[in-house]
C-alpha cells in the first residue's frame, strides 16, 4: 500500500495504552497533510478486542496481528512480526508512540528493514511532498530538523503528548478489521519476557492525571508544600514538581516533571513558583490549559502559559484554595 501510514498501537495487559491513541492522532494529522490513508495495527496473541476498539477511530483499516509468540512482549517477536507486516503492506510511513517499549524494538525493526528511525519527534512540517520532522537535541536546548533519504518505509516516533489523545478523529462507522496471522519461529525469539520496566517505583502516574499542581523553587521550604497539596486536593488533582524540588528530597522523584522526569499533558496544569526552564517545559507544555504563578514577570514559564499571574504565590494560593472549596460545597 503506497501512500499509507501504518501506525502501531501499544497495549499493556490486554488494554490499549494512552500512547496508542496519541500515535493514532499523529498518524491522522500526518495523513491529512499528505492526503494519505491510515491503517492501524495491534500485535498480540488475541488482539481482536483491542482491534475492534481501534476501529472506532477514523482509519481505513485495522490489522489484528496474532501469534501465540506475541502473548508477551519481546523485542525479537515484535520486530519480526512488524517487519513481516510492513514488507507485505508497504506503507510510506510507520508511526509509533515514543515509549520504553518502542525504544526497545523500533531500532531493531528499522535496521531489519534497512531504513532509519526518527525518534522522539515533537512534530513535523511539510514542504511540498517533503516531510521534515523536528526533534530536540542536547536536552531540549536545540531543535533539529530530520529528513529521510532513500526509499520508504520511513519510521518515526512522536514524543508523549506531542499529539493529544483527545485529538483522535472518530469515524462515522467502525473501520474494517482484518485478522493477520504472524509467521514466527520460536527459535528466533532469544529474549524472555520479564517484569515490565518502569523508571521508578511510582506511587502515582502523573501522565494519567487530568489536573496537576506543580511546585518549583518559589515554594521556598518543604514545610510550604502543604499549601500546594491542599490546592491539589481541593481541585481533585495530583501534586508535581520541578527537578530542584525532587533533587532536594522535598518530594519523591516520581513527582518530577520534565525531560528527566515524567511527561504530562493534563487538562489543567498549575505551575507555582516554577521559572520554566526548557527542561521543565519539555515535560508539561502539552497541557491543555497552563496557569502560571510567579513573582518574576520575565520567567520563561509565561511564554507557554495560557494564563499568567505575576505575584506572590503565598498570597495567591490560600485564597484560591478557599474559593475552589466554596465552589465545590455549593
Amino acid at each position: 500500500m503506497s501512500e499509507t501510514i501504518l501506525v502501531f498501537a501499544e497495549h499493556h495487559a490486554g488494554k490499549l495504552a494512552r500512547p496508542a491513541w496519541e500515535a493514532i492522532a499523529a498518524a491522522q494529522h500526518l495523513a491529512g497533510d499528505l492526503k494519505a490513508g491510515v491503517v492501524a495495527a495491534v500485535l498480540g496473541e488475541n488482539p481482536g478486542a483491542m482491534a475492534n476498539e481501534l476501529a472506532q477511530a477514523d482509519v481505513q483499516q485495522v490489522l489484528a496481528v496474532a501469534s501465540p509468540l506475541l502473548r508477551e512482549y519481546t523485542s525479537d517477536g515484535y520486530a519480526a512480526a512488524a517487519a513481516q507486516l510492513i514488507r507485505e503492506r508497504k506503507p510510506q510511513y510507520v508511526v509509533f508512540s515514543h515509549t520504553y517499549q518502542v525504544r526497545d524494538f523500533a531500532p531493531k525493526l528499522a535496521a531489519r528493514l534497512g531504513g532509519g528511525l526518527a525518534s522522539d519527534c515533537l512534530g513535523y512540517r511539510c514542504e511540498g511532498r517533503k516531510v521534515i520532522f523536528v526533534r530536540q537535541v542536547f536536552q531540549g536546548k536545540f531543535y533539529a530538523d530530520v529528513e529521510f533519504v532513500g526509499a520508504p518505509p520511513y519510521s518515526v516516533s512522536f514524543q508523549a503528548s506531542a499529539f493529544r489523545e483527545d485529538a483522535v478523529q472518530r469515524g462515522p462507522a467502525p473501520a474494517p478489521v482484518e485478522n493477520v496471522a504472524a509467521s514466527l519461529d520460536a527459535s528466533t525469539i532469544r529474549v524472555k519476557p520479564g517484569e515490565r520496566f518502569r523508571e521508578a517505583k511510582q506511587a502515582v502516574d502523573l501522565a494519567q492525571a487530568e489536573i496537576i499542581v506543580a511546585v518549583g523553587r518559589g515554594i521556598k521550604a518543604p514545610e510550604n508544600l502543604e499549601m500546594a497539596k491542599q490546592l491539589a486536593e481541593a481541585l481533585g488533582g495530583e501534586l508535581g514538581a520541578s527537578r530542584p524540588i525532587c533533587d532536594s528530597g522535598w518530594l519523591p522523584m516520581d513527582r518530577q516533571i520534565g525531560s528527566s522526569g515524567q511527561t504530562v499533558a493534563p487538562k489543567l496544569y498549575l505551575a507555582l513558583g516554577i521559572s520554566g526552564a526548557i527542561q521543565h517545559q519539555v515535560g508539561m507544555k502539552g497541557s491543555k490549559t497552563i496557569v502560571a504563578v510567579n513573582k518574576d514577570k520575565e520567567a520563561p514559564i509565561f511564554e507557554v502559559a495560557t494564563y499568567g499571574i505575576v505575584g506572590d504565590l503565598f498570597e495567591i494560593v490560600p485564597p484560591l484554595t478557599d474559593a475552589v472549596r466554596k465552589m465545590k460545597s455549593r
